[in-house]
């Protein structure tokens, strides 16, 4: 039992990261704005948050931890903004190709938090030397009712906001009137601009809001996934791609994507478990091929979901298509 909830348990944390990725996706999707660049936009946050804390804390004599948590927090929001601000500039205003352009803020945002990281990491003394451990306890700490409580025992704020964003997008997609314009704007940029919907200013705010959203997965890999540090290991870009393939298994749904990142969660946790849960003795190369497992359920997942035509499975219709306002 102890064991089970310990897999659930890192699960969650796991799943945290690619559901910011994800939600943060699905909101510039509904706009029409196929954004490629979310592993990108996670290492910007990730390392706009680090850096914030690392001067932080190097500079107060006596650094605390709120204060800390609001500092990461604002420079990771205020680093993935801009770089949604970027993409939309090159998309919305000036037309170019978003899958290139994606793609291109991916190795942008790699590049540059790799850059910092190593920065960092040279003047804290060498590769993984980096602490911010006044941060990273701020955005570990258990909320005070879930103290002891089995599964839900040491899992930081950010797990619950992620829920909490993914229940309010749903109801702003679905229940509001600024949520159904901006889906019209992702299904028919055209109509939407006919009936008097500033298509523009809707493209902006949520692939920008949307970004800021993703970028908090890439903060909470930083603090709580890898407890404070850096590390040039290709992880949240791994996980950032997890995240695109999970808006396609979550079917466009906010509150499919909660289940969809822990059951990624689970299948990527399973090797290290599996012994102990069922008495499996898992050798080296094994463990590789367990490993493999949650991508190629993406795989599975993708080619299932490309085969079933109904339409409310299917992407918003001008996904990924630039829209020139003189053709309506």
């Amino acid at each position: 039992m102890i064991k089970l909830l310990a897999l659930l348990q890192a699960a969650i944390v796991f799943g945290t990261v690619i559901l910011y990725g994800s939600m943060g996706e699905i909101l510039t999707e509904k706009s029409g704005n196929l954004n490629l660049g979310v592993p990108g936009i996670m290492y910007l946050g990730g390392i706009a948050g680090l850096a914030g804390a690392f001067a932080y804390q190097n500079s107060a004599a006596n650094p605390t931890g709120s204060a800390a948590f609001l500092i990461a927090l604002a420079c990771a929001l205020g680093a993935s903004v801009l770089g949604g601000l970027i993409y939309c500039f090159l998309t919305v205003t000036l037309r170019a190709n978003q899958n290139v352009t994606g793609l291109t803020l991916t190795i942008f945002g790699t590049g540059l938090a790799n850059l910092y990281g190593g920065a960092m990491n040279k003047m804290a003394g060498g590769v993984g030397q980096i602490s911010v451990a006044t941060a990273s306890d701020a955005f570990r700490a258990t909320i005070a009712p879930f103290r002891g409580l089995p599964l839900l025992n040491g899992l930081g704020c950010l797990v619950y906001i992620a829920i909490v964003i993914a229940i309010i997008m749903s109801w702003f997609l679905s229940r509001t009137r600024k949520g159904l314009n901006l889906r019209a704007v992702g299904e028919s940029p055209a109509t939407a601009d006919a009936a008097g919907i500033n298509v523009t200013k809707y493209k902006y705010k949520a692939t920008c809001i949307g970004c800021a959203v993703s970028g908090l997965g890439g903060l909470y890999y930083v603090m709580d996934y890898i407890k404070g540090t850096w590390a040039n290991d290709g992880g949240i870009g791994s996980l950032g791609w997890l995240a695109v393939a999970l808006v396609i298994f979550a079917r466009w749904k906010p509150l499919h994507a909660i289940w969809g990142s822990y059951l990624f969660g689970i299948l990527f946790w399973l090797y290290y478990y599996l012994p102990d849960l069922f008495h499996m003795q898992l050798t080296r190369s094994s463990q590789e091929l367990w490993k493999m497992l949650p991508y190629a359920v993406t795989i599975v997942v993708l080619v299932a979901a490309s085969m079933k035509h109904k339409r409310e499975n299917q992407p918003p219709e001008s996904l990924g298509l630039a829209y020139f306002r003189e053709e309506r």
